[in-house]
C-alpha cells in the first residue's frame, strides 16, 4: 500500500523513443510493451498507478524506493530489449535500422530512448491526480480518439472502474491510500 507524501513519493516518467520514431504505432508493439512493463513490475517489485503508451513515447506513474532514474532505466531496459528483438526478428528491417547505433562500450548495438532522464517525483496527491489526467486525455489531445476510455493502451478505464476483460496491463491503483477530506 502507498501513501503518497514527501517521504514516499510516487514517480512520473517518461520515455521517448529515439528521434520521436513512432516505434509504438501497431498494437502488437504496444503489446509487447504493455507485456515489458508488467515483467518489470514483477521482477522489480514496485507498483504501476497509471501509463499510456503513445506512437512516440510513454509515461508511466510508478512507486519504488529506486532513485526515479535508476526505475526508468530498469523500465526501459526490459521494453527495448523485447520491441528490439521483436522488431529485428520480426522481418521490420527499416525500424530495426533506425535504431541502429555506433556500437557502444557495452557492446549495445540498438537503441530505442532518447537518452535524457525524465523522471519527477509526485509528493502530493493534487499532483498525482494532475499527472494521471493528464496522461489519460494525451491520446485525446493527439486526436487518436475522441475519448479518453477509447484508447486501448492506457489505464484511464481502471480509473473509471470500468476496465476491459482484456485489458493489455493492469495498474495496482487499488494499492494506493488516499489521505481522507
Amino acid at each position: 500500500m502507498h501513501l503518497i507524501s514527501k517521504d514516499k513519493p510516487c514517480h512520473y516518467l517518461t520515455s521517448v523513443a529515439k528521434d520521436r520514431l513512432q516505434v509504438f504505432r501497431t498494437g502488437k508493439v504496444k503489446t509487447i510493451a504493455c507485456a515489458a512493463l508488467d515483467e518489470a513490475r514483477k521482477s522489480g517489485g514496485f507498483a504501476i498507478y497509471a501509463y499510456v503508451i503513445m506512437p512516440d513515447h510513454l509515461h508511466t506513474i510508478t512507486d519504488d524506493a529506486r532513485k526515479p532514474s535508476e526505475l526508468l532505466r530498469y523500465i526501459n531496459g526490459i521494453i527495448s530489449r523485447r520491441v528490439i528483438n521483436y522488431l529485428k526478428h520480426g522481418s521490420f528491417e527499416s525500424s530495426s535500422t533506425k535504431l541502429k547505433q555506433a556500437d557502444r562500450a557495452r557492446g549495445y548495438k540498438y537503441s530505442l530512448w532518447e537518452h535524457h532522464n525524465n523522471a519527477k517525483p509526485i509528493f502530493s496527491e493534487a499532483v498525482f491526480a494532475q499527472k494521471v489526467n493528464y496522461l489519460h486525455l494525451n491520446p485525446v489531445r493527439a486526436e487518436l480518439v475522441e475519448r479518453a476510455e477509447d484508447y486501448r493502451w492506457s489505464n484511464v478505464r481502471f480509473w473509471k472502474r470500468c476496465p476491459l476483460d482484456d485489458e493489455p496491463l493492469v495498474v495496482d491503483i487499488d494499492h494506493l491510500i488516499w489521505r481522507r477530506s
